[in-house]
């Protein structure tokens, strides 16, 4: 289902920089000799393949409860109460505009937001897998690639309103079907 995320090129890690470290990591990849230089497309592989085995792991947590009775880390209220604040317009349960999240401005904004979980949040800005809308599987279609705070912030959003304990009512019908 995920196999176009583990070719070559596909954005392994999208993390939100300050101008300053973009302009250090510029000139750190400058100085790289193409020759001798490490195998990135296989971290990038690893990377994704990360980045599903977490969207699984996920899905299948709901499948076995309401993401409703679901907490993502230790931090949920704090990340959901900050979330509010900052993003007062979003709604948990509409499709994501990615062209916004991902617009000049949308990344100056999350990366304010992100970046103030640094020392807080494991992986804080590691890649993953996000469903567009609450409503939708995993699909290639229907998923954007984030960061872990992004997940978290737009998922515990998403499981405070009840917007996914579809996904566990259909995993537990599935199974007294069978």
């Amino acid at each position: 289902m995920f196999n176009h995320l583990l070719r070559p090129g596909f954005p392994a890690r999208p993390v939100y920089r300050s101008k300053q470290q973009e302009v250090t990591t510029m000139s750190l990849t400058q100085q790289i000799d193409a020759e001798n230089a490490p195998n990135y497309e296989d971290m990038e592989k690893q990377f994704a393949v990360k980045a599903v085995h977490h969207m699984t792991v996920y899905w299948g947590i709901l499948e076995k409860m309401p993401g409703s009775k679901l907490r993502l880390t230790r931090m949920d209220d704090e990340i959901l109460e900050h979330f509010k604040k900052d993003f007062p317009d979003f709604d948990p349960a509409q499709t994501i505009d990615e062209d916004k999240m991902k617009s000049k401005e949308g990344k100056e904004q999350w990366r304010n937001f992100v970046n103030q979980y640094e020392k807080k949040v494991e992986d804080f800005n590691f890649g993953t897998m996000l469903r567009k809308n609450p409503q939708t599987e995993y699909g290639e279609k229907e998923t954007i690639f984030a960061v872990r705070m992004q997940f978290y912030a737009i998922e515990i959003a998403r499981n405070r309103a009840g917007l996914n304990d579809w996904i566990y009512e259909q995993a537990q019908n599935a199974k007294k079907a069978s």
